[in-house]
């Protein structure tokens, strides 16, 4: 962050620091946290209110700034992410950018005149997925079932996959289940968070990623190069990825991926969804809500959605610590 936008954060109170899950840059507008209960203005000093007269106000140089230190003022370099309107960095946070967009044609080639920085602060939880994780497995193969988890935005969708793909990259002990060879296409380098190709968040002992890889094109990459067991990915949606989705479900691996969706009901309704949810090509769906804040649990579903084989709502940290995986649970709600 620039200078002065640093110092206001750093005055927060600490009790509200592990709670931040974004902060927000506007220009000629008040810097802003959101927290699990909600947006909060940051006055001078680090104080919190909810009046927005109040807050800092960001200024030009506040974002230009912010924007060099984060770019290490090569712009050239981040020309791939710019055009997604997002920049990666180590540890997996990810700025949101918005401003004007400069085309060539039809298409974005960058982004212009940013005035706005939204910086989703990534947080790596081991154990989040410690409920679910009994439900996830086909114990005759030893092979997870081919898994969708559906989530609204900010709901914690990557948190969990990423916790996932640790305990099956790392195996789980008390379902007597080894370790397994995961591909992990982290096209965002939001799950890993790769620096220098090295994964800076734990996915496990066993697991392959390709970081910044388109994922219709990663997917098929890891299938032809790598031979994973298991092929996981983050925010499936655009018809290349479908396409690619289709593909790789037939293809003698198992696959772990999510979608925003806030039901299976809503995702339903997709047409490009349609014939993979009427097919039952997933034989479990992972329903997440932000009911208790991110994380939150509602339901495993079957193959048909039809039948609960876990109800929530269930949210926590679990007693997953480090890899392998070694959580307990049961499967028991809070």
């Amino acid at each position: 962050f620039a200078v002065d936008v640093r110092r206001h954060l750093e005055r927060l109170p600490d009790d509200v620091v592990p709670q931040i899950e974004e902060i927000r840059l506007r220009l000629g507008r008040p810097l802003a946290v959101v927290l699990a209960t909600g947006q909060a203005f940051v006055a001078p000093g680090g104080r919190l209110g909810a009046e927005s007269a109040a807050g800092y106000m960001v200024t030009a140089e506040d974002i230009r700034r912010t924007l060099e230190t984060v770019s290490q003022s090569s712009w050239y370099a981040l020309a791939e992410q710019l055009r997604g309107g997002f920049i990666t960095v180590p540890g997996g946070h990810r700025l949101g950018l918005a401003g004007e967009a400069v085309l060539d044609g039809k298409e974005v080639r960058s982004l212009k005149h940013i005035a706005s920085i939204n910086v989703r602060v990534a947080k790596e939880i081991p154990g989040c997925a410690a409920a679910i994780l009994p439900y996830l497995w086909e114990h005759e193969t030893g092979l997870p079932h081919h898994t969708l988890i559906i989530s609204p935005p900010r709901a914690g969708k990557t948190t969990i996959l990423r916790d996932v793909v640790r305990c099956l990259g790392g195996g789980a002990p008390h379902l007597r289940l080894p370790p397994l060879s995961v591909g992990l296409v982290d096209e965002r380098w939001e799950i890993a968070a790769c620096f220098q190709g090295v994964a800076q968040n734990d996915v496990g002992p066993c697991t392959d990623v390709l970081a910044g890889w388109p994922k219709a094109e990663g997917m098929l990459v890891l299938l032809r190069s790598m031979s994973p067991k298991v092929i996981a990915t983050d925010e499936m949606g655009g018809a290349n990825d479908l396409e690619a989705l289709q593909e790789v479900l037939h293809a003698g691996v198992r696959v772990v991926t999510t979608v925003h969706a806030a039901s299976l009901e809503e995702l339903a309704r997709r047409p490009g969804w349609q014939p993979l949810l009427a097919a039952h090509a997933f034989a479990r769906y992972v329903v997440l809500s932000g009911r208790w804040g991110p994380g939150t649990v509602e339901a495993v579903l079957d193959a048909t959605g039809a039948r609960a084989l876990f109800k929530g709502p269930w949210r926590g940290p679990g007693s997953c610590a480090g890899s392998p995986c070694t959580a307990a649970t049961g499967g028991r709600g809070a």
